[in-house]
This record gives C-alpha cells, structure tokens and sequence, in this order.
C-alpha cells in the first residue's frame, strides 16, 4: 500500500461494531472495562474525574524523582564526595536507568498485571527505595563514630536504584491509564485525551516546581535526611490517593505479550525466508484472520502495507499448510495484524532516534548547567539561591508554555490548517529540537563570557550572577513543551492498541539513552581533552577548563539531529489512525 491510499483509510479497524452513535452510548466503544470487569460506562467512570487520582499519583512520583535528580549532582560531591565529571556522569546514568527501567514496567502491564496493578506495585517499591534513601542520609548521624563512607555509598545507591525501578512501572503505565479514560472513538472525549497529555506534563512540572523550591532549599539549609523523607511522606500518601480511584478507573483488558508477539514475527519471517513474497497490491496468500480457538492478544485488525516486506513472510500461507494455517505454529506463521504491528514500532523508530539527542541536550541541566551555576554568584537580593533552584525556571516555562499552547496556539493553529490537533505531532517536535539547539548555543556564550570575566577577575569572586542561566533554563523547558509532551502523544497515539503502555515506554526509553547518550560524551570528552597532563574541558575547577567548548559540540550535534529529523518527516506520511514512510 503506498502513501495515497494512507492517506484515505486508517490502517487499524476495531472488530468491536458500534450499535449507536459513540457519542451518545452508554458504555465505551473502545474495549474499556470497569473495576468489576463489566463494560466502562460513561457516565459513571473515566474522563477528568478519574485523571484526578492518576495525576495526583503521578504528581507524587515526581516530586520525588525530582527532589532526587535536581540536586543529586551537590549531594555526590559535597557528601560523597566525588568529582565533578563522575558525579555529572552518574546522574545521568541514574537518569537513564529511571527511564530504561519503564520497558519492564509496560511488558508487565501489558503482559500480566494491567496498568493499574502494575502500578500499585512499583509504586510500593519506589516507596521502599526512597526510605532506604532517607535512612542512607541520616546515617553520618546515626552511626556517630563508626560512621563508614563506603557503608553510607552503598546504601545510597540501593535507594537510588530502588527509585529508579519504581519509577519504571509508574511512567509508561499513569500516562497510558491517563489516556485509557479517554474513549477515541467519542470526538469530544478524543480531543480531551489531546489535552490531557498537555496537563500530564504540567502536573509532572508543579512537581518538579515544588521540588526544585522547597525540597532543595531543606536540603541544603537544613539536611538530606529531611530533604528526602518529605517527598517519601508525599509518595505515601499518593499511593493511598491512588487506591482511592480505582472504582472510577476504566481499565483495559490484559492482551498477550507484544514482545512475544513481535518476535514471532521475527522468527517466522526467517524461517519462512524461502517463501516467494506475492505482489505488493496482494495480500490474498496472506493469513488475515487468527484460526479459530486461538487469539493474538490484541482485539483489532490492521491492514497490511508493503513497506518491510521481508516481514511479510511471516504471514505467507505456505501451499503444505493446508487450511489457513489452522494447525501451524505461531512461530512459522503469523497474522498481518501481528506483521503490521512490528511494522508500526519500525516506522517510528527515525523518530526515536531524533529524540535521544534532544534529551541529551536536556540532561546538562541536572549535571553541567549545576556545576556552571556553582562558579556563578548566587546572591539575588538578600537571598542565596542554591544551583539547583535554578532550574525552577524550567518548570516556569512549561506551565506557562502549556496553557499558552493548549488554549491559545493549538485553536489558533487549527483554524489556520483545519487539522484538529492544529500542528502536527512532527512539526510538534521539530519545534522543540529547534529549541534544544537554541538553548545549547546560549549555554557556551555564557560559558565563553563567563570563563573571560573570570580569568581577568584579580579577586577571584564569581564575577557573573547566577541568574544569566535562567534564559537557558527557560529555553529549554520551552522545548520540553513541544518535544517531550509530543514524544508521548506521539507514541501512544501510533501504537497499536496491544502495544500501548509499550509505546509509552518507547518514549521513555528515548529520555534513557539521551541521559547514557550524555554519559558516554561526557566521558570521552574527559578522556580525550584529559590527555598528556591536560585539565581537560570540564575540571573540577571549571575556570581551569572549557565547559563552553562541550555545549559548542552539543549544538553542532543538535543541528546534526535537526536536519536528520527534517530528512525523516519529509518522507512521513499520515492518516486517520495510523502513519507510514512512503516507500
């Protein structure tokens, strides 16, 4: 199938026939059921009611995640005492586990548990971790003279790593439960599931808010040990807030695996490798529909598309099959539906790719922008503002950014291009990688300006306010509006219907490898510039260095990934439901 005929019928069909207008149902049209198994209604469950209690969990979640990640990178060096290349080193690293960590989340809600459950348990473990977290701070206290280094590291680490598996079954499953309360084929409740996307992030950003204010100003004025136990306090009580929505909740049913499913794909394919592939326009030699008695997990079909026709092997009906494949084994041979959703994860992956850049870029400010920000002067008035306040104006930009986008740009956009969600989700994106290259440019000429009033500064006294790298912040979450609230939409909007805690969590994945993206860099670049006696570009005096010179390099990056990005949404092509490349 090409471009065109994209372009006129959606490439996903739901089996479920609608009896009534959507509109006016009852009970949802999308498969949703309630907390007793029986269909949704609509009346009595989802929508903005429900998303109270999810987002008020996911607003505990952050706060926590935060109040770690914003001033974890002062905690490594001023209590554990490491350096600043691997204190920015492991930040990101920890960064990214919290965003590996969501794909074995979404294969268990997608698998076994269901969104809900799969939630309720990691959210158990995240509490655990931030207690063990908690009690590592309070150990110098506690242990008084026997107190061991080592000792208080490795029980940091462990509540460290705890979070970051908590927070795994917590980001790809709130969001997609978020977007479940939201029946698509409804038009009023599909276009609030566009915004509910856009306030997701915002409660995600009031979290951040509170932690990058309050919880980093008690850590640093009055002690870790209370720093840490207030967000696990808050984490209590919203897993309590949680259990308390579960009548409302509308909740899918669990499907097979879609790993599973994906790599009977695979190995059928090679197995099958032999096979003559029919014309493309030809799908009758194809297994359309699953036997009877058997079930692929997934309760809707797709229409089959000619673009990594090698996968279509796995569907061919080989001539010794006999009746349709009724007896053959899911590992020879497939449906198209399960064909075309691996097809689907393939065709988004050069987005993918784009994005691990972006949050590469957005990483500097949990590691290099702290550490620049702890040369500057941080006095504003009266006050002293500690490095990782700073990024408050991350946050400042996205709540400001999200109400202006959702209520004023998105109708504006839509009444200019008659698209329903106004811009596009790729021109959505582009915008924000745009961003995150405008940003990386402020961040060196500050570097630059900054490295030149200090080498001529006879005093030694930071000679620049700490305030100038508000703008970078402020660009920065700007871009995050557009990139990161897209990335979601994005994913969760294309995959298939089996696979969409899965598609979250690719989403994640792309924050993961950003942040080991940014750990590798930062390591070569320690590596190299380090060479023959060399201070290298980052030092741990920094006015001994070029930290301007590692945001100089990630911008040329940025606009490498840019023009690759731009390269890819040329050949996008869109429809109803689904998209495709052209061929």
């Amino acid at each position: 199938m090409d471009a065109q005929d994209g372009d006129e019928r959606p490439l996903i069909i739901h089996r479920l026939p609608l009896l009534q207008d959507e509109s006016t149902s009852e009970f949802t049209s999308d498969g949703t059921v309630d907390l007793r198994n029986q269909p949704a209604r609509k009346q009595r469950t989802g929508k903005w009611k429900a998303c109270f209690f999810i987002l008020g969990a996911e607003f505990a979640e952050c706060v926590a995640f935060f109040a770690i990640s914003k001033n974890l990178v002062t905690y490594l060096t001023g209590v554990l005492h490491e350096s600043n290349v691997d204190a920015a080193t492991t930040v990101s690293t920890w960064i990214g586990t919290s965003f590996f960590t969501p794909l074995v989340g979404a294969f268990l809600a997608d698998t076994f548990w269901g969104r809900y459950w799969t939630i309720l348990a990691f959210l158990s473990v995240y509490v655990t971790g931030m207690t063990v977290l908690t009690a590592s701070a309070l150990l110098p206290l506690l242990m008084g003279a026997s107190y061991s280094r080592s000792a208080h590291r490795l029980f940091a680490y462990l509540g460290l790593y705890l979070a970051a598996l908590g927070t795994g079954g917590i980001k790809p499953c709130v969001c997609a439960l978020g977007a479940d309360q939201f029946d698509a084929s409804d038009p009023v409740e599909r276009r609030a599931k566009g915004s509910f996307f856009n306030w997701y992030y915002f409660s995600i950003n009031i979290g951040s808010l509170l932690s990058a204010t309050v919880v980093v100003w008690v850590q640093d004025n009055v002690g870790w040990g209370v720093g840490f136990a207030i967000p696990t306090l808050l984490m209590l009580s919203g897993l309590v807030l949680f259990v308390a929505g579960r009548k409302v909740y509308r909740y899918q049913r669990v499907g097979g695996s879609p790993l599973t499913r994906a790599s009977q794909v695979v190995v059928a394919a090679v197995r099958n490798y032999r096979l003559v592939l029919p014309e493309p326009d030809d799908s009758s030699a194809l297994l359309h529909q699953a036997p009877p008695g058997t079930t692929e997990g997934n309760d809707s079909t797709m229409q089959h598309t000619s673009q990594f026709r090698f996968l279509d092997k796995a569907a061919i009906v080989a001539p010794s099959s006999g009746e349709k494949g009724a007896t053959a084994s899911p590992w020879r041979l497939c449906t198209v539906s399960q064909v075309e959703e691996l097809k689907t994860v393939l065709r988004m992956f050069p987005v993918w790719v784009s994005m691990v850049l972006f949050f590469a870029a957005t990483a500097q400010m949990s590691s290099t922008f702290i550490e620049q920000g702890e040369t500057m002067d941080n006095r504003v008035g009266p006050f002293t503002v500690p490095p990782a306040s700073l990024s408050t104006f991350d946050v400042i930009s996205v709540m400001v950014c999200i109400p202006i986008y959702d209520k004023a740009l998105v109708p504006l956009a839509r009444r200019a291009t008659g698209k329903e969600r106004g811009l596009s989700q790729l021109q959505r994106l582009g915008v924000g990688l745009a961003l995150s290259v405008a940003g990386m440019v402020y961040a060196a000429l500050l570097e630059a300006r900054r490295l030149s009033l200090a080498r001529a500064a006879a005093d030694g006294r930071p000679p620049m306010s700490i305030m100038w790298q508000a703008p970078a912040f402020a660009v920065l979450g700007a871009g995050e509006v557009f990139a990161t609230i897209g990335i979601l939409e994005f994913f969760y909007d294309q995959s298939p219907d089996g696979m969409k805690s899965l598609g979250t969590a690719l989403a994640q994945l792309a924050v993961a490898a950003g942040n080991y993206f940014n750990s590798a860099v930062l390591a070569a670049v320690a590596a190299v510039t380090t060479r023959n006696g060399e201070a290298g570009w980052i030092p741990d005096d920094l006015d001994k260095g070029h930290l301007d010179y590692f945001f100089w390099f990630m911008a040329v990056l940025g606009v490498v990934n840019l023009l690759h990005f731009l390269h890819c949404s040329v050949r996008y092509r869109g429809s109803s439901n689904n998209s495709t490349y052209s061929s």
